[in-house]
This record gives structure tokens, C-alpha cells and sequence, in this order.
């Protein structure tokens, strides 16, 4: 992270299960595609699973098994770390998860952002507060508004 803090986007994470340890790796080229179009920067990405008695492991992405043998290499991550994410972190992620379940715990740079995030910071604007809203959520808020239309 040699970038200077002033000059970063917001940072967000994700912690994404994936049931039964089943990787496919269908969506890894399109994570590829965001940071190689200068979208995200990607800090930190790593692996954790949950055992069947709850104990959460770390995982290395060359032992991780992928079902799809045409999807990409995700050995292309290897190494991909800013030690932002401490054990604590992994642990906390793992606990979220069903027994017998993997995760990716992302953490990257909005560099879309970046620009905006700059000029707020010049102006001595700072962030107070941040949120995401579901999709689900949205989808049943707009299957509520649609249905109460319809009566």
C-alpha cells in the first residue's frame, strides 16, 4: 500500500460463503476484470473454512480445490495481502459461516471513488456514516410497493 491515504477511495470488504467448500471460480475473471479496468484495487484476499465441530481454518489458495477446471487459475491471488486482515478477522468471518462451508473475505479500494473521496477530503468533509442495502431487501421492498399498487 504505497499509495498515499489521501489518495485512496473508500475501502469496503465482503465475506463471501460459499456452501460445501465448493469453489467455481465463475466469478474470479470478473474480479479480475474490475481491477484490470482500474475500478477496485484489491487489499486483501483470503480464505477461511468451517468445520463440521465449528473450528475455523485459514486456507491457502494453492490448497484450495476449484469444481470448475475452465475457470481461472486462483493462484493469480496469490499473494495478494496488505496484512490488514489480522487472525482476529479470519476467525470473525469464519463464525458467520455454516459448518462445512468455505469463505473469501475481500477487502478492496473503490478506485472509481477515489477522485470524489479526494476532492470531499479537500474540502475537510469526512465520513460519518456507511451502509449497503441488500438486494433482497430491495426486491421485497419493490414486490411490496408493485403488490400494493395492484389492490
Amino acid at each position: 500500500m504505497n499509495d498515499d491515504i489521501e489518495d485512496m477511495g473508500p475501502v469496503d470488504y465482503l465475506v463471501v460463503e460459499f456452501p460445501g467448500n465448493r469453489l467455481t471460480g465463475e466469478a474470479f475473471p470478473l474480479l479480475i476484470d474490475l481491477v484490470d479496468k482500474g475500478l477496485v484495487r484489491i487489499l486483501d484476499l483470503r480464505f477461511v473454512q468451517k468445520d463440521a465441530d465449528g473450528t475455523v481454518t485459514a486456507l491457502e489458495i494453492e490448497g484450495l480445490d476449484q469444481d470448475d477446471a475452465d475457470s481461472v487459475s486462483l493462484s493469480v491471488f496469490d499473494g495478494v495481502t496488505s496484512d490488514l486482515l489480522g487472525q482476529d478477522d479470519l476467525d470473525e468471518a469464519g463464525h458467520a459461516l455454516q459448518p462445512g462451508n468455505a469463505a473469501a473475505i475481500l477487502v478492496y479500494e473503490n478506485r472509481w471513488a477515489a477522485p470524489f473521496a479526494r476532492a470531499l477530503r479537500r474540502a475537510g468533509a469526512q465520513m460519518v456514516a456507511s451502509g449497503r442495502i441488500p438486494v433482497q431487501a430491495i426486491l421485497a421492498s419493490l414486490d411490496a410497493e408493485e403488490a400494493g399498487e395492484g389492490a
